[in-house]
């Protein structure tokens, strides 16, 4: 597990595709949100490290950027904004996001 000094865009990255592949899947749609809010070099780096993360990594990276990230710090309210949007970009936000969705709510608020 590496360091987690990330920008914003590395964390919304990172938070994007866990929130994508919660379903096992990311699609086509999915990616292409994520690209609309990072650039495609922090989406590559990040996908990569993304890929090498168990599910415990992903959520201790993601709970410790978010303390580390003043502008989620003490409001979430954008975050969990670009996190929905990400799940309706393949028509509708499924079962496994949804769920995801609200344990990150939980876990980070």
């Amino acid at each position: 597990m590496k360091n987690n000094n990330w920008t914003k865009q590395e964390l919304v990255a990172y938070v994007l595709l866990y929130v994508a592949h919660s379903d096992l899947e990311e699609t086509r749609k999915e990616r292409k949100y994520i690209l609309s809010r990072v650039d495609i070099d922090t989406y590559i780096h990040i996908k990569e490290e993304f890929d090498n993360d168990n599910d415990y990594q992903s959520l201790n990276k993601i709970i410790e950027g978010v303390k580390h990230e003043d502008t989620y710090s003490n409001n979430l309210d954008a975050l969990f904004a670009d996190i929905k949007l990400m799940a309706f970009a393949d028509e509708g936000m499924d079962q496994m996001e949804l769920a995801t969705y609200n344990m990150l709510k939980k876990i980070l608020n």
